[in-house]
C-alpha cells in the first residue's frame, strides 16, 4: 500500500512539474543516487551535442533590498540550518531589509550571495537573525563606516552560544582638561568588544593611537574615560577618530 500510495505521489508531481514547467531536464531523471555524496548529478553525457550547444545552470533571481525569510525561524525537521549555505542570484544593489534577513541593513550589489548563518542552528533555536549576506567570491574585508556593520568575528559567549560582533566608526572631542568624553552606546549594545581611538596629524602634528579607555559606561552622556585600565590620561583638545568593536 505505501509503495501504491508513493507511486500515485510521484506521477501527480511529475504531471504538475510538465505542465507548469517548473522543473526541466535534459533527459530522464534518475533516482539512482543512493549511498553516493552527491545528491544531484547534472554532469551526465549528452549535455551538449555541439560547440554552442554548452548547457549552464539558471538560477532563480531574488532582490535582496527587499527579500525577508518567510520562515524566520525554523526547526530540527524544517531547515535545520536555519538556511545556512543557501544562495541567491540578488538583482539589486541597495541595502538589506532591518529585520526579516539575517541581521539586516547590509549593502547589496547585483550578483551570487549566499547566506552565511554557522551559529543558526540547533544552538541559536534555528533562527535566521544571526545570519548574514556575502557575496560569492567576495573580499572577506568588512568596511566599517558610521552605520552599524556585522564584523567577520563570533565570540563564543558559552557553551553552544555564538555572539556576533559588530563595529561602528565615529569621533569625540576632547577639551584638554577632562579626561571625560561621549563615545555614543549603538542601540542594543550589551558589552564593549574593543575600541581603537586614532588620529593622524594632530595636535602639534602628532599622530594618536590607543586601543584603551580608562573606562566605558552603556547609554550614559560623558560616558567613556581616555587613559588605559590603569590610570586615565588627559587628551588634547581635539577631535579624534574611533572605532567601536561590540555585541548585542
Amino acid at each position: 500500500m505505501k509503495l501504491y500510495l508513493t507511486s500515485i505521489v510521484l506521477a501527480i508531481t511529475a504531471s504538475v512539474n510538465v505542465t507548469f514547467a517548473q522543473l526541466r531536464a535534459n533527459n530522464a531523471i534518475s533516482t539512482n543516487i543512493a549511498g553516493q555524496s552527491a545528491f544531484l548529478d547534472a554532469s551526465a553525457n549528452g549535455f551538449s551535442n555541439g560547440a554552442n550547444n554548452g548547457k549552464g545552470l539558471a538560477f532563480p533571481r531574488t532582490d535582496l533590498t527587499v527579500f525577508t525569510f518567510a520562515t524566520a525561524t525554523t526547526s530540527n525537521f524544517n531547515f535545520p540550518t536555519a538556511y545556512d549555505g543557501m544562495i541567491v542570484y540578488n538583482t539589486k544593489a541597495g541595502s538589506t531589509p532591518t529585520t526579516g534577513s539575517g541581521v539586516g541593513s547590509q549593502t547589496v550589489a547585483p550578483g551570487f550571495y549566499y547566506f552565511s548563518n554557522p551559529t543558526g542552528g540547533a544552538t541559536n533555536s534555528y533562527a535566521t537573525s544571526t545570519g548574514q549576506w556575502i557575496a560569492v567570491g567576495a573580499s572577506p574585508k568588512v568596511t566599517i563606516g558610521t552605520n552599524e556593520v556585522a564584523t567577520n568575528t563570533l565570540i563564543n559567549v558559552s557553551a553552544g552560544v555564538d555572539k556576533q560582533v559588530y563595529a561602528i566608526k565615529g569621533s569625540f572631542t576632547t577639551t584638554g582638561t577632562s579626561t571625560s568624553v561621549t563615545i555614543p552606546s549603538p542601540s542594543g549594545m550589551t558589552s564593549l568588544y574593543g575600541i581603537t581611538i586614532y588620529k593622524v596629524n594632530g595636535t602639534g602634528n602628532k599622530v594618536v593611537y590607543s586601543r584603551d579607555l580608562y573606562s566605558y559606561n552603556i547609554g550614559a552622556t560623558n560616558n567613556a574615560v581616555t587613559g588605559s585600565p590603569s590610570m586615565s590620561v588627559v587628551y588634547p583638545a581635539d577631535t579624534y577618530d574611533y572605532v567601536l568593536e561590540y555585541i548585542k
